[in-house]
């Protein structure tokens, strides 16, 4: 199943010291790629952060995403998200470079990040740049570095300002030469990213806990690929769709919640995202033939 990296567990790995930025609002760093690269080049897990990561990175590397596979080289940009997992496979030794992270709190007065195009299709956030645009980029990133290095009161200020001129002039660029493929285990990919994604919300240990995704349109945005490419894949793979699975899960927790504490019904209902309580019952006796009351009872 695919990990969630979170920043603590980022620093970690690259074994330096998690630094908070005084007076700040969220987190933002950057690291040369050569620098926190692991010397026995082991593979990534398929994972995906709490955080926002832009790569500058020259070399030759694959990314896989739930149904895409991008095989890059020369000098590319990589924007990834938080809610997208991947994984990353150094293809070469060789790797030079930036990495730059940030949380979306680093970014929330310059709107919302998650919206632009970079940080939401998959095909939009892996560029191969010319020279010229590879040179522009690195500019950016020494300049960030600089500034990151520096005494400046309002440095983060600055470098906000600089992060957005790599996203917007990423955004102005297409990707004209990173090749995209889906490969014939995609389907695998997609099923193995949905039932962790599902799994994750589970169990529900307190009563102000609401799970977050519940429809298969909710879970389809967070793959990035179309609700009834997510239904096929499922189908193909374990011969339920989407709804089934969900379905499933959520009467499992129910019955769990139901057998095991005290809340009332309307609580069990509302930490399983149903709006109306009689909507909560009316699936829970489809599916069952008894009402939710009387199977407490029971």
């Amino acid at each position: 199943m695919p990990d969630f990296t979170t920043i603590d567990s980022f620093y970690e790995r690259i074994q330096q010291p998690l630094q908070l930025l005084l007076g700040e609002a969220g987190h933002f760093n950057m690291f040369r790629i050569e620098d926190v690269l692991s010397p026995d080049h082991k593979q990534a897990n398929y994972s995906r952060r709490n955080f926002f990561k832009i790569s500058l990175i020259t070399g030759k590397n694959r990314i896989f995403y739930a149904d895409k596979t991008f095989d890059i080289q020369g000098t590319s940009l990589v924007f990834t998200n938080p809610m997208m997992p991947y994984l990353w496979e150094r293809v070469t030794e060789e790797q030079t470079g930036y990495i730059c992270i940030f949380t979306e709190a680093f970014l929330s007065q310059m709107g919302d990040i998650k919206a632009f195009p970079v940080f939401q299709h998959t095909e939009l956030g892996v560029l191969m740049l010319s020279e010229t645009d590879a040179l522009f980029f690195r500019q950016l990133f020494l300049r960030m570095e600089e500034e990151l290095a520096g005494s400046y009161s309002y440095k983060y200020d600055l470098i906000r300002n600089l992060l957005m001129e790599v996203i917007h002039g990423a955004q102005k660029r297409h990707p004209t030469e990173a090749s995209a493929t889906t490969q014939s285990n995609a389907n695998e990919r997609i099923t193995a990213i949905f039932l962790e994604l599902l799994e994750r919300q589970f169990p529900i240990d307190l009563s102000n806990q609401v799970i977050q995704i519940s429809t298969p349109s909710g879970f389809a945005q967070q793959l990035n690929i179309h609700v009834n490419h997510l239904n096929k894949a499922l189908k193909e793979q374990t011969g339920q769709t989407t709804i089934q699975h969900i379905n499933e899960r959520i009467l499992q927790e129910a019955k769990i919640l139901l057998k095991t504490t005290d809340w009332t019904i309307n609580e069990i209902a509302w930490s399983l995202a149903f709006q109306e309580p009689n909507h909560f019952s009316a699936f829970f006796k489809k599916r069952t033939g008894i009402t939710p009351k009387a199977f407490r009872v029971d």
